[in-house]
C-alpha cells in the first residue's frame, strides 16, 4: 500500500528487484503468451545465463543501469505518491511524513524481507508513469475550512464591556451532585431549594381602634405582643395628602390627626389654632428662645459646631422647627398616652420624631451621637434613681458638648420648688464632672467634660461610680439604664468630629471602635459606601422626577453608614421608606409580609416604597405588596438585566 512505500528508502524502491523482474517488465508485448509447463529438470548453467539482447533493448538496458535514470524514478515516484496521497487523504496525519524521514535515515542495507514484492509493484507504478497515456492528473487544490467560532460564554465582550448577548455554556448537574455530596450539604441543599409556593389573599382593613396603633409600645417601654399585626391600618375619617414642606411646619390637616383633644385642652400652651379644616402654629417665643442660648454660650455655634440635636419632652417640635433655619437637625422625642400626642403632631408637620418612653431602658441611641440635647417643661426629675435619667443624656451626649435645661415652663409640675430643683440638679451634674457655662433666667447650660481626668480625681467611692469596662456604651436595644457614669474613650474618638458641613464627608475616628468586618480600610470603606449612594440617589432623583414628588419625611431601612431610624412612630408617618437588602438579611428570622404590613402602617397614603434585593426574594415581596394593595414595578438596577438584583418600586395609592 501506499503508506508502506513510504517506509522503504528511496534507494530501494527500485534497487530491491531482480534482474528478472526487470526484464520482464521491458520486453515488449506481443499478442498473446501461453504459460509454459515447470520443467521436472533442473535447469542448467547455460539456460540460466541470459542471452545476449539486441541493440536496441540493450541500449535501453544501459539507460535504466544509469543512476540518474534511477534518480529519476524515484523522484517521479515519490511525487506522484505524495500527490495521490493527499488527493484522496487530505487529512492524513502528518505521522506519515515523520515514519518517512526516519526511514530514509535508516541504512540501505536492513532490508526488510518482502521488500522484494513491493519493489516489483513499485517497478510496475514507475514503468506505467513513463508512457504518455498515464501522465499525472492535476492535483487540485482545496480551499482551507473555514475557521471555527467559538461560542461565547462570558458577560463581557472583546473590549471588556458588559453585554446582554451572551451564552452560559452547558451545563452538567452530576458536577452539582459531587459538590454537594463532598461538603455533606445535599439534604440541606434540596431542602433550600425546594419551591417555597406562597398564596396571598387581599388583606383586609383592620378594625377602626388600630387607627393610631403603635406595635410594642405602650406608655414608656416597648412589649411586644405575642401575634403581630396581619391587616390594613384604616385611615382616618377625611384624611387628605399632607401638605408640602415648607408650608407643613406651619399648619396641617385638622382630621390627618384622629385625636385633636390636645389642641382643645393645651392649643394655647403650645401656640397652636384651628381655622376651618386646619391646625395653624405659631412661633411661641422659640426663636427669642433659640437667640437668648446663642448669646449665652457661642461657642455652641449653631448650624457648624452643633448640627444634630436631641430635644427630650418636645412638646409638638416647635424647638425643632426653629432650630431648621439654623441648619440644625433636631430628633424631637415624648412618650405616647391618652392625651399627649405632640409627636403625632411633630411628625405631621415633617419634623423629625419619634415616640420613645424614658423610663428604665436606654434609648436606641449610640452612646456621643448628640452635639445638644434640650429639655424644658417635661416634668422629668432628673435626680431620682441615683440620677440614671440625667446619666443616660450624659451617655447619649458628645464629649465637650451642651446640655441645656430650663426655660419659661421648666418643670411646673415637679414636686419641689423651682429653687430645689435647681440645687439638686446643680449637685448632681458637679458630681458627673458637668460644667454649668452659664445661668440666666430659668434656662441653665452645662459642658460635658472632654476626657475622663476629671472622673480619675474624684474621690474614691464617690457616687455615682463609673461604668464597668465590659459595659457596652453602644449597646442600646432591651438594655436597662445604669446609675454610672459612661467613661470616654482614651482616644479622644466621638468627640472630635469635624465642624458641619464638612463632618458629612469626613470620616470620624470614631469609626475605627465600631464593630465591623474591616480592620483598616474602615474610612475608605465610608466614602465608597457615600459615593455609592451618592450615584443611587442621583439616578433615583432623575429616573422617577423626586423634584415634583415633595418627599419631606424619609426612613432608610437597614440603612449601614447612614445611620438609625426606629419603628416607634404613629401610622402614616413617612412620604418614602427604602430598604436594600432588608428581605434577604431576615428572610431566616421574620416573614416578609410582616415586614412590609408594618412599612405600610408607617407609610402615608400616597407614599412611596424603594426595594432593592436579590432575585430570590424579590417575587415573594411583589405578591405581598399587590396583596396589600400597592402598586408595584420591578426595574433592573444600573448593574443590568442579568444582574443578581432587582429594584422594586412600589406606591401606596390614594383610595
Amino acid at each position: 500500500t501506499l503508506p508502506s512505500l513510504l517506509l522503504l528508502p528511496p534507494s530501494l524502491l527500485i534497487l530491491s528487484s531482480s534482474p528478472q523482474s526487470r526484464r520482464a517488465s521491458l520486453k515488449p508485448h506481443s499478442g498473446h503468451r501461453t504459460a509454459s509447463p515447470p520443467s521436472s529438470h533442473p535447469p542448467t548453467a547455460a539456460a540460466m545465463k541470459p542471452s545476449s539482447p539486441t541493440p536496441a533493448v540493450g541500449t535501453a538496458l544501459h539507460l535504466v543501469k544509469t543512476p540518474n535514470f534511477v534518480k529519476f524514478a524515484a523522484v517521479a515516484l515519490l511525487s506522484l505518491s505524495v500527490a495521490l496521497l493527499f488527493y484522496h487523504h487530505p487529512s492524513f496525519p502528518s505521522a506519515a511524513f515523520s515514519a518517512f524521514t526516519f526511514a530514509s535515515n535508516s541504512s540501505p542495507t536492513a532490508v526488510p524481507a518482502n521488500s522484494t514484492s513491493i519493489a516489483a509493484n513499485t517497478t510496475s507504478i514507475a514503468s506505467n508513469s513513463s508512457s504518455p497515456s498515464s501522465a499525472i492528473p492535476k492535483v487540485k487544490k482545496l480551499p482551507p475550512p473555514p475557521p471555527s467560532v467559538a461560542q461565547r460564554t462570558g458577560i463581557v465582550d472583546e473590549n471588556g464591556a458588559m453585554t446582554e448577548d451572551f451564552d452560559v455554556g452547558e451545563f452538567d448537574p452530576s458536577l452539582m451532585e459531587e459538590l454537594r455530596d463532598l461538603g455533606g450539604g445535599a439534604e440541606e441543599t434540596e431542602k433550600r431549594n425546594e419551591p417555597k409556593i406562597v398564596k396571598y389573599d387581599k388583606f383586609k382593613p383592620c378594625d377602626q381602634s388600630k387607627i393610631d396603633y403603635i406595635p410594642c409600645l405602650d406608655s414608656f417601654e416597648r412589649h411586644c405582643p405575642d401575634s403581630t399585626l396581619d391587616c390594613i391600618i384604616p385611615m382616618p375619617n377625611g384624611y387628605q395628602k399632607s401638605i408640602p414642606w415648607p408650608r407643613s411646619r406651619d399648619e396641617l390637616w385638622l382630621h390627618n390627626v384622629p385625636d385633636t383633644r390636645l389642641v382643645q385642652d393645651q392649643g394655647s400652651q403650645y401656640s397652636m389654632s384651628v381655622k376651618d379644616d386646619k391646625i395653624s402654629f405659631q412661633d411661641g417665643g422659640s426663636d427669642q428662645y433659640l437667640n437668648l442660648v446663642s448669646q449665652m454660650v457661642p461657642e455652641i455655634d449653631f448650624g457648624h459646631q452643633t448640627r444634630i440635636t436631641l430635644d427630650i419632652g418636645s412638646g409638638i417640635g416647635s424647638f425643632a422647627a426653629s432650630l431648621f433655619k439654623y441648619n440644625v437637625v433636631t430628633l424631637s422625642i415624648g412618650t405616647k398616652d391618652v392625651h399627649k400626642n405632640q409627636i403625632q403632631f411633630a411628625l405631621e408637620r415633617g419634623l423629625p420624631a419619634m415616640v420613645a418612653g424614658f423610663g428604665a431602658r436606654r434609648l436606641p441611641y449610640a452612646s456621643q451621637a448628640f452635639d445638644l440635647i434640650r429639655c424644658s417643661g417635661s416634668g422629668i426629675d432628673w435626680t431620682v434613681d441615683n440620677g440614671v435619667l440625667l446619666l443616660e443624656v450624659n451617655r447619649l451626649l458628645r464629649a465637650g458638648r451642651y446640655f441645656v435645661w430650663g426655660g419659661p415652663q421648666v418643670d411646673s409640675n415637679h414636686e419641689l420648688s423651682l429653687e430645689d430643683q435647681w440645687k439638686e440638679m446643680g449637685d448632681l451634674a458637679a458630681r458627673i464632672c458637668w460644667q454649668l457655662v452659664k445661668k440666666e433666667g430659668n434656662v441653665g447650660i452645662w459642658r460635658k467634660p472632654l476626657n475622663n481626668s476629671c472622673y480619675l480625681g474624684r474621690e474614691i467611692g464617690a457616687q455615682p461610680p463609673l461604668c464597668s469596662s465590659s459595659e457596652d456604651p453602644d449597646n442600646v436595644w432591651y438594655v436597662n439604664m445604669t446609675a454610672c457614669i459612661t467613661p470616654l474613650p482614651k482616644d479622644g474618638n466621638g468627640g472630635n468630629v469635624s465642624v458641619w458641613p464638612a463632618r458629612l464627608h469626613s470620616p470620624p475616628d470614631r469609626l475605627q471602635s465600631i464593630k465591623m468586618d474591616a480592620m483598616i480600610s474602615r474610612k475608605e470603606l465610608m466614602k465608597a459606601e457615600s459615593r455609592y449612594w451618592n450615584e443611587i440617589i442621583g439616578s433615583y432623583v432623575r429616573a422617577f422626577h423626586w423634584k415634583e414628588q415633595n418627599f419631606r419625611n424619609v426612613l432608610d431601612m437597614r440603612a449601614g453608614f447612614g445611620g438609625c431610624e426606629p419603628f416607634d412612630t404613629y401610622p402614616r408617618s413617612y412620604d418614602l421608606i427604602h430598604a436594600a437588602g432588608l428581605f434577604s438579611d431576615e428572610r431566616k428570622r421574620c416573614n416578609f409580609s410582616t415586614i412590609l404590613l408594618e412599612m405600610d402602617r408607617m407609610l402615608r397614603p400616597g407614599g412611596t416604597v424603594y426595594i432593592r434585593d436579590t432575585l430570590a426574594v424579590i417575587g415573594e415581596i411583589h405578591d405581598v405588596a399587590s396583596a396589600m394593595g400597592w402598586v408595584v414595578m420591578v426595574h433592573d438596577t444600573s448593574e443590568g438585566p442579568h444582574a443578581s438584583w432587582k429594584f422594586l418600586a412600589c406606591e401606596k395609592r390614594m383610595p
